[in-house]
């Protein structure tokens, strides 16, 4: 079984629990907006013209695209916000 493997290799597996909703909630939002503001719109006809689309679409969505939930910020801005925070918290 696959999870036998994993475990096997101790790798930790989590199945549910808390917070496990949120996640679910984050990547079905995610793909709901792939889906309607790229997919749909394009309707391609072969693997690689998906491959080239999706990969200008999240540029465009990690770097271009403001998000409400991240109060008007890219989600390439939040990160980086974070990683400075960081970098400052670890230097004082």
């Amino acid at each position: 079984m696959f999870t036998e493997r994993l475990l096997q290799l101790g790798i930790k597996i989590g199945m549910d629990g808390r917070g496990r909703a949120l996640d679910n909630i984050f990547v079905e939002r995610r793909w709901r907006s792939v889906k309607y503001e790229e997919v749909y719109l394009k309707d391609y006809p072969f693997a690689p013209d998906a491959i080239l689309g999706l990969s200008g679409y999240f540029g465009f969505y990690n770097r271009e695209r403001l998000h409400q939930s991240l109060d008007y910020k890219t989600p390439e801005a939040v990160y980086r916000q974070g990683i400075k925070l960081a970098a400052e918290t670890t230097l004082t």
